[in-house]
């Protein structure tokens, strides 16, 4: 009884500061009423996950009531002395036990007289007292701090710096064409020779350790010319230079790739390979995919490849819904959708816009041990423990695999992409019969798919009964929260043209990014989002195109959609941009018009 009681005052007194709304403190009240023995952080949790209260907001507002200090982040970040303070603390704990402190949301920082420090962003969680206290000390002193903060700090802080550019640019090589020699083709001693020489295998492993460190999605290896090479990192959806070689052949620096790479074979030039890439990073495993092409010239006796690799970091994976970022009526709709029992579920877009990342958060949500849950990938990027994910090789192909899961007894199935008829008819067949099945269509827009799979040649009487919801997705670059700056010079029309009336106009801040940006970000912008555009199957829609039969029109069914409350592409950029979140460019960049 006293738990309850004091969680009826935690949220009193979060309500009566504004940080919940009577609603939602309501609710929380008689979702809380069926656990009388609710611990005060599961109170919160029900808060942030159900109730969708800011999650920074809510930590803030309960570490003021239970007097539990903030740390405050400077807008230059923390000073050089206190950085090595923060080192020299953590030095001492175990690897073992450090890593567990991370896995909490929490680092210590300070460890003198028998008191520690320890900095979180999740003040309620007991477990990090109870880590604490194996440090031997007196006292636990725990500091809020906002997560991003904390995830930069322990980025400075933990991961070791990745000199290898500095060593390679140390180097003097050699031209690798002397003048008045004429080379025919690149031999395979010559290559050897150089790859033996320098310090290549150290460059590519370097490359392999700060793609990851920074974040990026792919590392792209791009001939340049006779001896140069780009490294381009693909950071929030931008390529950007992360080192050339110079005086390297390209095609020594690529030999050194494939001999680190599983399943290619380095003496192939004129085809395309796939393989992959394992290392340990900073103590976690991660999984590189290889894409090799040939490619053009300027010099067509040379066989030149372009290398792209992805980087599979299980860390990135989201299982929580909520923390997709889904804006609240997508957020709702999507739910709705994912928790039929049978019915597909399409997400459409382009390549890199997110889709397998909410379609994975989706089937965590609905999967546990009494649920036989297949997926078919090509290629599988992720490991989704309690999934069975078919693997797809010479032996069985994609095609094979959709034609064997009717017989596998299933009951949700995630078809990696629908291609074709073949994969639509056998993906619409499961969510007639009873399965809840998960896909990944390529169109502009969520109404666009309705046509795309009549086009295919799926009858609309079977569209309009299979599908529970038709999201397309986006993601938009963040704006650093540490140095955007408001938009003062924005030109009214600008924000007409993507849908702003006069009175949002007047009534929003706008912002933009710092140009050079700050040591947080990359030029202004740090991170993405996504922007939402859910069609939900109601019965109107269906009947729609079932009246519409073989003359299916996509305008006619968007045009419905949005009178009844379907928020478009551009729409839901502009939420964004109204929530400070993001700017007018970026929205410009991602979406066209309504």
């Amino acid at each position: 009884m006293g738990k309850v009681k004091t969680h009826r005052h935690i949220g009193e007194i979060l309500h009566r500061n504004g940080v919940i709304t009577k609603v939602q403190l309501d609710r929380a009240f008689e979702l809380q009423a069926t656990d009388p023995d609710m611990s005060a952080r599961k109170f919160a949790q029900i808060l942030h996950e159900q109730l969708h209260v800011d999650r920074d907001l809510l930590m803030k507002a309960i570490a003021d009531i239970f007097v539990i200090k903030e740390f405050k982040m400077e807008a230059g970040g923390l000073d050089e002395q206190k950085l090595r303070e923060i080192k020299e603390v953590n030095r001492s704990i175990p690897e073992k036990m450090l890593n567990a402190f991370i896995e909490l949301d929490a680092l210590p920082i300070s460890q003198q007289n028998q008191k520690v420090v320890i900095l979180t962003s999740d003040p309620m969680n007991p477990r990090i007292t109870d880590l604490a206290n194996e440090l031997s000390a007196n006292h636990v002193e725990l500091v809020y701090c906002r997560h991003d903060s904390l995830l930069s700090i322990i980025e400075h802080v933990l991961y070791k710096k990745n000199n290898i550019l500095e060593q390679i640019n140390e180097i003097e090589f050699e031209d690798p064409d002397l003048p008045g020699t004429k080379e025919d083709e690149i031999k395979e001693e010559e290559l050897d020779a150089e790859i033996n020489q320098s310090m290549l295998n150290k460059l590519i492993e370097g490359m392999l350790v700060e793609a990851v460190r920074r974040g990026a999605s792919d590392a792209h290896i791009i001939p340049m010319g006779r001896a140069m090479t780009d490294i381009r990192f693909r950071i929030d959806g931008k390529l950007q230079l992360w080192h050339k070689q110079e005086k390297v052949k390209p095609e020594a620096l690529i030999a050194v790739v494939k001999d680190k790479t599983r399943n290619v074979d380095r003496f192939e030039r004129d085809s395309s390979q796939d393989g992959f890439i394992q290392r340990s990073i900073d103590n976690v495993n991660i999984r590189f995919r290889v894409s090799i092409m040939p490619i053009v010239g300027t010099e067509f006796n040379r066989k030149f490849e372009s290398v792209v690799i992805r980087v599979l970091d299980d860390r990135k994976v989201i299982t929580d819904l909520n923390k997709l970022g889904l804006q609240t009526t997508a957020l709702d709709l999507f739910r709705k959708a994912i928790n039929k029992p049978s019915g597909i579920v399409i997400i459409t877009g382009p390549t890199g816009s997110g889709k397998s990342t909410s379609l994975i958060a989706a089937l965590h949500h609905v999967m546990d041990p009494s649920k036989n849950v297949l997926t078919v990938e090509d290629p599988t990027e992720y490991i989704i423990y309690g999934a069975r994910q078919l693997k797809i090789n010479s032996h069985m192909s994609f095609d094979q695999s959709m034609r064997g899961i009717l017989r596998h007894d299933p009951d949700i199935v995630l078809v990696g992409e629908i291609r074709d008829l073949a994969t639509a008819e056998i993906a619409i067949k499961l969510a007639n019969t009873g399965h809840l099945t998960f896909s990944t269509l390529h169109t502009n827009d969520a109404p666009s798919a309705i046509s795309r799979l009549y086009k295919m040649g799926v009858e609309p009487f079977l569209i309009a009964n299979a599908v529970n919801l038709i999201m397309a997705q986006r993601l938009v670059r963040k704006l650093c929260d540490h140095c955007k700056t408001e938009d003062h010079d924005l030109h009214a029309q600008v924000a007409r043209g993507i849908g702003f009336t006069d009175k949002e106009i007047a009534e929003t801040t706008f912002y933009k990014a710092h140009e050079l940006g700050c040591e947080h970000c990359n030029h202004g912008y740090k991170g993405r989002t996504a922007i939402i555009e859910a069609l939900y199957f109601t019965k109107e829609i269906r009947h729609l195109i079932l009246d519409a039969g073989a003359n299916v029109d996509d305008e006619v069914i968007r045009e419905y959609a949005i009178k009844n409350g379907m928020m478009t592409l551009r729409a839901s950029g502009r939420e964004r941009v109204k929530e400070g979140i993001t700017s007018i460019e970026e929205v410009l960049s991602m979406t066209v018009d309504d």
